[in-house]
């Protein structure tokens, strides 16, 4: 079932999704759906993955690696110095 969604957009915005909709023989309305749809996907499982690792970082048994151990290991890639990865604390 759909619905109708009324949306304030800016005339270039606007042009710009008439252009899309003639180039690729879709309606608007099916290429907003299919942006909000893409959009919603992201964003969900954005901020599922930074409520997981949340959790998991506030668990008793969390481990961590000092942040200037790594940037100093990141920064040695590809030079002779390159040491081995850093270990957990």
């Amino acid at each position: 079932m759909t619905t109708t969604l009324t949306i304030r957009i800016d005339e270039k915005t606007k042009e710009r999704l008439d252009n899309l909709a003639k180039a690729t023989a879709r309606t608007k309305s099916y290429i907003v759906d299919s942006a909000i749809k893409e959009f919603l996907e992201t964003n969900e499982w954005q901020i599922k993955s930074i409520k997981e690792s949340v959790e998991r970082a506030d668990r008793e048994d969390a481990k961590f690696i000092d942040h200037e151990k790594v940037s100093k290991w990141i920064t040695s890639w590809g030079t002779e110095d390159e040491p081995e990865p850093p270990k957990c604390d």
